[in-house]
């Protein structure tokens, strides 16, 4: 992302050359000023990577309180008369018992079943979804689909708001004095509306990372940083630490990236997430639930597994895909996608495509990473509480 053109930006610890091309979020210069030494493209905006050293935000996200820059999150809203039926239409999960302040983890499939996008969903009024998008051009998508169904009366845009994740078991001690006792009330993966110094927000209680937390969604893209500041002001004495997302959480708690564990050409069955498909829906109410009953007919091919892999730690999260083999050798059979180590597990863990009738707990694979070759093991996933019982609680 460097250019002889671009405008150099400066913080404490390194230089970073940033251009026009790519979008800021309104916390942008407050990440600088706070350490920021890596950002990465996302959704065509930059996002903060690392602040400090990754295990010692991973620490603190363990054990304090963390805030994260995620308004790469990009907001798509749908709404209008039919915004239900034409959003019922992208998603195989049935939404009929979504409610009015309720959010869902979704998946927005095409008529292959193919995986578009994985977002958390939230019902804003009986009219009005929000859709909180990981890097894909879902946006697109969207607007294309709309043209295939030209009765359905729904507006669809992009909006300017700018979520921050603050995440960690001392998040809700941080929220509470905030925003009020009222907030511990809020109901995992539900939301309400609220005001910080003034500014409205929306606060969910979701995040990306297996711990408890909530996301500040900022309405006012001028305010960024006042929300910011605030944040870290009353953090204070939680040992509040700007970071970036943690790869290393994600991971133990099976938690999937879109683009580098799935794309376009993987669907629900294939990656363990059958919950999120009800089979029941209509065809013509959802235009991937046809395929997607073809698909569970025949079977799957392949599948997204855990695995653990033995020897030093990785430096780092992985940079690119590495090829799998049987154990004995051979030709690649699979891909592991994420793969770092785990400081508390004390283990290297990932995630791994593999054949179906190989994906089972305890098969041995050989595989070439960045570090040499290693052996893996399958393993179930989520690595740490495969209940999701951290996050609710």
């Amino acid at each position: 992302m460097t250019s002889s053109t671009a405008t150099p930006a400066t913080s404490a610890s390194s230089t970073l050359y940033f251009g026009p091309w790519y979008r800021r979020s309104p916390f942008f210069e407050k990440t600088l000023e706070a350490g920021c030494s890596a950002y990465d493209i996302y959704n065509h905006m930059y996002l903060p990577g690392y602040f400090a050293d990754p295990i010692e935000e991973y620490w603190a996200l363990l054990n304090d309180v963390t805030v994260w820059d995620v308004a790469v999150e990009r907001i798509v809203e749908i709404t209008g008369p039919d915004a239900s039926a034409f959003t019922n239409l992208l998603t195989c999960r049935d939404l009929t018992t979504c409610a009015v302040g309720q959010g869902k983890y979704v998946l927005i499939c095409d008529s292959d079943g193919g995986v578009i996008n994985d977002p958390v969903m939230t019902r804003m009024d009986e009219n009005t979804f929000w859709f909180a998008l990981a890097s894909s051009d879902v946006l697109l998508f969207f607007k294309g689909l709309k043209n295939a169904y030209p009765k359905l009366n729904v507006t669809i845009r992009e909006l300017e708001v700018a979520p921050l994740q603050v995440q960690g078991p001392k998040s809700k001690d941080l929220m509470k004095d905030l925003l009020g006792e009222s907030i511990l009330d809020l109901k995992y993966y539900f939301w309400r509306k609220a005001e910080i110094k003034g500014v409205p927000v929306v606060i969910t209680r979701t995040g990306w990372t297996s711990e408890v937390g909530y996301e500040v969604y900022l309405l006012d893209p001028t305010k960024g940083s006042v929300i910011w500041d605030t944040l870290l002001e009353v953090g204070k004495k939680y040992n509040v630490k700007p970071t970036g997302p943690s790869d290393i959480r994600r991971v133990e708690g099976g938690i999937l990236n879109w683009g580098a564990d799935m794309t376009y050409e993987n669907n629900a069955l294939e990656l363990g997430l059958e919950r999120l498909v009800d089979f029941s829906l209509p065809e013509d109410a959802c235009i991937s639930v046809g395929a997607l009953k073809k698909i569970k007919a025949q079977g799957v091919k392949k599948r997204l597994v855990g695995v653990e892999l033995d020897g030093e730690p990785f430096p780092a999260l992985n940079a690119v895909k590495w090829d799998a083999h049987k154990s004995d050798g051979g030709a690649a059979i699979g891909k592991v996608t994420s793969a770092i180590y785990s400081p508390r597990l004390k283990k290297n863990i990932g995630y791994c495509w593999m054949p179906t009738e190989m994906a089972k707990d305890g098969t041995k694979l050989k595989v070439e990473t960045e570090w040499g070759p290693r052996t893996a093991t399958v393993a179930p996933m989520p690595f740490i509480d495969p209940d999701k019982r951290i996050p609710v609680s």
